[in-house]
């Protein structure tokens, strides 16, 4: 028997329709399962894992990343410009740090990186920053060159997110700033010496004489630590004047005041000693949660042929060298002093409740940038022919020390 091609079809017709039919749900379901897989992949990527994720999948260079000391390189050119704003895209940079606006002419000093010698120093992400600290509190505890911290992180995350001026003392010295859509709070704490000073007044005008108090924290800061997730502390610059350290009604110790009858030291002694002073009380309180306590090492003044008072000024256009710098300074020994305290503080915190320090070491990197200081450009009226050589222009190479903190909070 004979069967046309045409009667095979219409006998096999009805099976296949009926297969099509079955399976015709299958293709636009898989199509939006391999959609929804691709998404979720990508939102991982963006914002849970560095910017490039194969830091994380590759063990070798994960490895060499938490082997790499941040805090030691070099600055290095960076062809398209190291700036992550500038004057005109941050409209909060105070008039005392905005240098171009207040008529400095060079430019070339925003357009250095900061490169540790062992790895490349990833560069500040505000989004994954945001990110990463939705909802906390980041506080800034120091005097007015940890103010200008606040503030150059303030106009790195502004780029991507408007923040909200909610809190300004009359002094603006304690500022808060909140982030609406991410939730994070970034807050300045304005203290001089950390512990409680008072500066001696004669016929109603201050001397320039201080009062430390060592066994009492200065209340400003302190009674706003049980609020704060995260905590950058910082000072020095107020150390260099004379001092007179006390502990209850007595006399203990001094720096530059010359009397016979007081043992004198150095700066170094009296930051010490507030260092221990403050880190010991937040180990020990109760009330402050899973708080994490960053240092941030001193940041030097570069004033030459004198000092803010006698006609010092700072007028460099580019960087020093690893090789110019001198580890021998007074600056550095400030700066290892720190470094010891925070580590004692370390060991002892995380033996005892689980709490946390860690440095954020600018000081090699920012003794190489006498470039970056306003100088004479910093617009105040009332003290005209004074240059700024301890404050850091915006922007400039204080930028960097976000990138520093960043990449400590990853580590």
């Amino acid at each position: 028997m004979r069967f046309s091609n045409s009667h095979l079809a219409k006998k096999s017709n009805p099976n296949r329709n009926l297969q099509r039919e079955r399976w015709s749900w299958f293709g636009p379901l898989l199509w939006s399962f391999l959609g929804m897989t691709a998404i979720v992949t990508f939102f991982f990527f963006f914002f849970i894992t560095p910017r490039n994720p194969f830091l994380v999948l590759s063990p070798k260079l994960l490895k060499e990343k938490q082997r790499c000391n941040l805090f030691k390189g070099h600055w290095v050119k960076e062809a398209r410009g190291a700036g992550m704003y500038t004057n005109w895209s941050c409209p909060t940079i105070p008039e005392s740090k905005n240098c171009f606006k207040q008529g400095r002419k060079d430019m070339d000093f925003v357009n250095w990186r900061w490169k540790p010698d062992e790895c490349e120093l990833p560069r500040f992400d505000p989004t994954a920053f945001l990110h990463l600290l939705r909802g906390k509190k980041l506080a800034f505890i120091g005097d007015s060159v940890s103010r200008n911290h606040m503030e150059s992180l303030l106009c790195i995350l502004s780029q991507v997110e408007t923040p909200q001026d909610v809190y300004k003392d009359s002094e603006d010295r304690f500022r808060r700033w909140y982030f609406p859509k991410t939730e994070l709070t970034l807050i300045m704490l304005w203290t001089k010496f950390l512990v409680a000073g008072k500066e001696r007044v004669a016929n109603g005008t201050g001397t320039g004489v201080f009062d430390l108090q060592l066994d009492k924290l200065d209340d400003g800061w302190i009674r706003h630590l049980p609020d704060i997730d995260y905590a950058i502390i910082s000072s020095g610059h107020w150390f260099f004047r004379p001092l007179y350290l006390h502990e209850g009604t007595n006399i203990i110790d001094c720096v530059y005041c010359n009397d016979p009858n007081i043992t004198t030291h150095n700066p170094d002694f009296a930051l010490k000693m507030a260092l221990r002073v403050a880190f010991k009380y937040i180990n020990d309180c109760k009330s402050c949660g899973k708080l994490v306590t960053f240092v941030r090492t001193f940041s030097p003044a570069h004033f030459e042929d004198g000092i803010w008072n006698t006609g010092g000024y700072c007028n460099r256009t580019s960087p020093l060298s690893a090789k110019e710098i001198d580890l021998e300074s007074f600056d550095w020994k400030l700066r290892d002093i720190q470094i010891e305290e925070m580590e004692k503080a370390n060991r002892e915190g995380e033996t005892t409740i689980g709490r946390r320090f860690k440095a954020i070491d600018v000081t090699i990197a920012m003794m190489m940038r006498g470039d970056g200081h306003p100088g004479e450009f910093w617009g105040n009226k009332w003290m005209r022919g004074y240059n700024d050589c301890v404050h850091w222009c915006m922007p400039g190479p204080i930028d960097a020390w976000s990138d520093l903190l960043m990449a400590v909070m990853r580590k």
